[in-house]
């Protein structure tokens, strides 16, 4: 019996680890979802796993993952640790705070490259978020971190409303 809970303990915690996956992406790739979603706004938080403060707001971007769903706004989690801690450092921390958004990490080489791709304003500090509205051509880059729900959710309301 103990065998047996132990078994489907072990396929339940492989079956949430899979859910939990962090995909490869790469800047073009990002921009080519963005740009077949023209109905939908696009909260992309660059984060990692040792900065505090990026940490600190990831719960206001899995509530807006969750609380605007229905207004077809899609919260992207790009990390940008490094590719050789994917396994063993970011996939655990994201298993264990089972965030629902959809989760990445960057897959490019070259920081100075893309980071003036994401925006030429951008110093490379993180946390740091860009909001995309293709439909009303909205581009809006955030280097800094949200202190709560209701300030990243006034930088997200204007550019849906945008679309419609």
């Amino acid at each position: 019996m103990k065998q047996a809970i132990f078994t489907l303990f072990f396929l339940v915690s492989m079956f949430a680890g899979f859910t939990q996956r962090v995909r490869l992406l790469s800047l073009d790739e990002l921009y080519a979802r963005t740009a077949t979603g023209k109905d939908t706004t696009y909260a992309i938080n660059f984060w990692a796993t040792w900065c505090r403060p990026c940490i600190a707001e990831l719960p206001y971007f899995e509530a807006i993952n969750d609380s605007l769903k229905h207004e077809r706004v899609k919260v992207l989690l790009v990390s940008v640790d490094f590719l050789s801690v994917k396994e063993s450092t970011l996939e655990p921390f994201v298993q264990k705070k089972g965030y629902e958004s959809e989760l990445f990490i960057l897959n490019e080489k070259n920081e100075n490259e893309w980071i003036n791709r994401v925006s030429p304003d951008w110093s490379g500090a993180i946390p740091a978020t860009l909001i995309i509205n293709t439909a009303g051509n909205h581009h809006r880059f955030y280097e800094q971190d949200f202190s709560n729900y209701q300030e990243l959710y006034s930088v997200i309301q204007p550019l849906i409303q945008a679309k419609q």
